[in-house]
């Protein structure tokens, strides 16, 4: 009636038996008090370094936005003094061309 019990390895079946009752006695821990207190005390120390790695987000970044606004400002006035000196050449070249023109 039972030729199936003489199929199952007694050695897995310990095994079984054995994760069964560890699995048991782990929930019974990990939901302790004390167990607890650790969950909470490590929780709070990931939000304080989230909040420190926020803060520092946000320093970087200001500092990123300063320096792109410097950098903007530079290229702005590198092409204004671009444009003046392309005004000068082309002012200075018409004078050349015509005392070019009054000497020939």
């Amino acid at each position: 009636m039972f030729g199936f019990l003489d199929k199952i390895d007694r050695k897995h079946m310990g095994v079984f038996a054995a994760g069964v009752l560890f699995g048991t006695a782990g929930i019974k821990i990990l939901s302790s008090k004390d167990a607890k207190k650790v969950y909470t005390s490590g929780t709070a120390a990931v939000l304080r370094a989230k909040d420190y790695c926020m803060k520092t987000a946000a320093a970087v970044q200001e500092n990123a936005e300063d320096i792109y606004a410097e950098a903007v400002q530079i290229n702005e006035e590198k092409a204004r003094q671009e444009a003046e000196q392309v005004i000068s050449d082309e002012d200075n070249w018409e004078e050349e061309t015509v005392s070019r023109e009054e000497n020939i």
